[in-house]
């Protein structure tokens, strides 16, 4: 085992951090090895008694990969585990994770999937079954559902472990961008120190969903913007297909009318990949296994596309995309 340090910025303290470090004591972990350092805005006081060693460190109102770096000044432990507030871990989390970094030195980071828990609402459990879908989630449904394991090149940081000695070695997070200070840290690991950052499904956390639609479509908007200014900005790991797919299907049902119309002989052949696209929709419906669930998540996939497509647009074209401020948890 490694003394490890477990990283959580949050803006206030509130029942999310609660059950988050109530499941953080049941880690099957010595607890002799384990720091939580806790950092919100204001400071406060936990409402529950925790054997744990529990730093609440007050940051004022910055960014989260600020309250991040201050995290990681603050301790000398050999692995620092980030998660956000809304996230709570499985039990062999942390032992996974430190048997992944045993394995070899080249592993910097750590990475594993973000469920939706049990107890989220309805709305919140749709927003999950969205992204955890074959056509919602795509080739990265494995951040939110257990998949093989695999390196990877960018991981969220609601669920990231890193090594201590690399953290120091790139500066840590040193960006005020939110979200995407996670793409930014991984980028100068897997670019700048040649490093690898293992993917593993059993380093598993839950993490509540934001509501849909609200919330969720919120998030995808933020997330869209500065994915497609990081095409741009960090094209090493975010000029990939994957991205430009959702712009290219709302670039599709915008111009479908106009090619029914004006080329009538090829209708049929304009039409099939809305076909296609309606039949897939239907078979993720239908592994919902509920009939509530079923056309929620259905819509639900379809308006996720075409607001990712519509802003990931919008970020390509930004010239300077304004960098956020707010802190709070995240999942992608």
């Amino acid at each position: 085992m490694k003394k490890t340090a477990i990283v959580i910025p949050v803006k206030e303290l509130n029942d999310y951090i609660e059950e988050s470090l109530s499941h953080i004591e049941r880690l099957d972990y010595d607890k002799s090895l384990l720091e939580i350092i806790v950092l919100p805005d204001n400071g406060g006081s936990l409402k529950g008694k925790y054997g744990l060693d529990i730093k609440i460190v007050p940051t004022g109102h910055v960014h989260p990969g600020e309250k991040r770096d201050r995290g990681i000044k603050m301790s000398e432990a050999e692995i620092i585990a980030f998660i956000d507030d809304d996230v709570f871990p499985a039990a062999g989390w942390l032992k996974r994770a430190v048997e992944i970094f045993e394995r070899s030195e080249d592993i910097a980071a750590v990475g594993g999937p973000a469920v939706t828990p049990d107890n989220d609402s309805f709305r919140q459990k749709a927003s999950g079954l969205i992204y955890e879908s074959f056509l919602g989630g795509g080739g990265y449904r494995y951040r939110y559902a257990p998949e093989p394991a695999r390196f990877v090149d960018d991981y969220p940081s609601c669920n990231l472990l890193v090594r201590k000695s690399v953290l120091d070695k790139i500066g840590g997070f040193n960006t005020e961008f939110w979200p995407g200070e996670d793409t930014v840290i991984c980028l100068k690991i897997v670019k700048e120190l040649k490093m690898k950052i293992q993917y593993d499904p059993e380093v598993l956390v839950f993490h509540h969903r934001r509501n849909f639609p609200d919330g969720h479509l919120k998030q995808v908007k933020s997330y869209a913007l500065h994915r497609g200014y990081f095409v741009k900005r960090f094209p090493e790991t975010s000029l990939k297909p994957a991205y430009f797919a959702p712009s290219a299907f709302t670039a599709y049902l915008v111009l479908l009318p106009f090619f029914a119309l004006f080329f009538e002989g090829l209708r049929l052949l304009w039409f099939a990949p809305l076909g296609l696209y309606v039949l897939l929709l239907l078979l993720d419906g239908i592994r919902t296994k509920s009939p509530l669930f079923g056309p929620v998540v259905m819509a639900g996939i379809a308006v996720n596309h075409i607001y990712y497509g519509i802003y990931f647009i919008k970020g390509l074209f930004s010239r300077k995309l304004k960098e956020e401020k707010e802190s709070k948890g995240d999942d992608k």
